[in-house]
C-alpha cells in the first residue's frame, strides 16, 4: 500500500478517536449551548444527534433527548429527538439487510446456533423489538443489526421501530423537560409506568395481526 495512504488513514484514525473522545465526553449543558449555538439551522442539530447515536451507540442520547426538550421545549424536542432515533435505526437496519444478503447464509453456515436465533427474531421479532425499544438503556444498535441480518419484515420492524422509540423518546423529553417538577410531582412517574403497559398491549396485538398476514 502507498505510504501517502497509509499516513492518511493514520491520520483519519486519530482524528476520529480525538472526535470520539470529545464526543464521550459531551455533558447536557455542552450539548444544550451546542444547540442554542447552532439555533439559527433550525431543528436539524435536535435530529442529527439522535441520529448520530444510532450509528455511534457509546454517544449519550439520553443526554441528546434531555437537550433537546430543554432547548426546543418537550413536544418539538421529542419530535426532533424521536425523528432522529427512528432515521439512525432505519439506516442501521438497511445496511444490516445489505450485509444480510451479502454475508447472511455465510454467517449462518459458519455459527449454525444464529439461525435458531434468526428466526426467533423473524417470527417473534415485534414484540422483543418494540419493548426494548421503549427503554433507554437497551442495546438499541445490536437490535437493529439483528433485525436487519434476519428476514423481519421492513413494515415490522419500522412499526416496532416507531411506536418503541415513541414510548421510550416521550418518557426521557417529559422528564428532560423539566427535572424540578419530577422530584416535586412523583405521580408523574406512575403515568410514565400506565402508558408502558398500555403501549405493550397494543403491541401485542399488532403481533397478532402481522401473525395472521404471514
Amino acid at each position: 500500500m502507498d505510504v501517502q495512504v497509509v499516513e492518511g488513514l493514520a491520520f483519519i484514525a486519530s482524528r476520529w478517536e480525538e472526535w470520539g473522545i470529545w464526543l464521550k465526553g459531551l455533558t447536557q449543558e455542552d450539548i444544550r449551548q451546542l444547540l442554542d449555538r447552532y439555533s439559527a439551522l433550525g431543528p436539524l442539530p435536535g435530529i442529527m444527534l439522535p441520529l448520530l447515536e444510532s450509528l455511534f451507540p457509546f454517544l449519550p442520547l439520553i443526554v441528546f433527548v434531555f437537550a433537546n426538550a430543554i432547548a426546543y421545549g418537550m413536544w418539538a424536542g421529542f419530535f426532533y429527538s424521536w425523528l432522529g432515533v427512528c432515521c439512525g435505526a432505519l439506516i442501521v437496519f438497511l445496511f444490516s439487510r445489505w450485509l444480510g444478503r451479502k454475508f447472511g447464509d455465510r454467517i449462518r453456515r459458519r455459527y449454525p446456533k444464529t439461525e435458531r436465533f434468526f428466526a426467533w427474531v423473524e417470527h417473534r421479532g415485534f414484540t422483543p423489538i418494540f419493548l426494548l425499544s421503549c427503554f433507554p438503556f437497551t442495546p438499541s444498535a445490536f437490535v437493529n443489526i439483528s433485525a436487519g441480518f434476519s428476514r423481519m419484515p421492513l413494515y415490522s420492524f419500522l412499526t416496532a421501530i416507531i411506536l418503541g422509540k415513541a414510548v421510550m423518546i416521550f418518557i426521557l423529553s417529559y422528564l428532560g423537560a423539566d427535572l424540578e417538577k419530577i422530584i416535586e410531582q412523583p405521580w408523574r412517574v406512575a403515568v410514565v409506568l400506565i402508558v408502558l403497559v398500555v403501549l405493550w398491549l397494543g403491541g401485542k396485538k399488532l403481533e397478532s395481526k402481522f401473525k395472521m398476514k404471514a
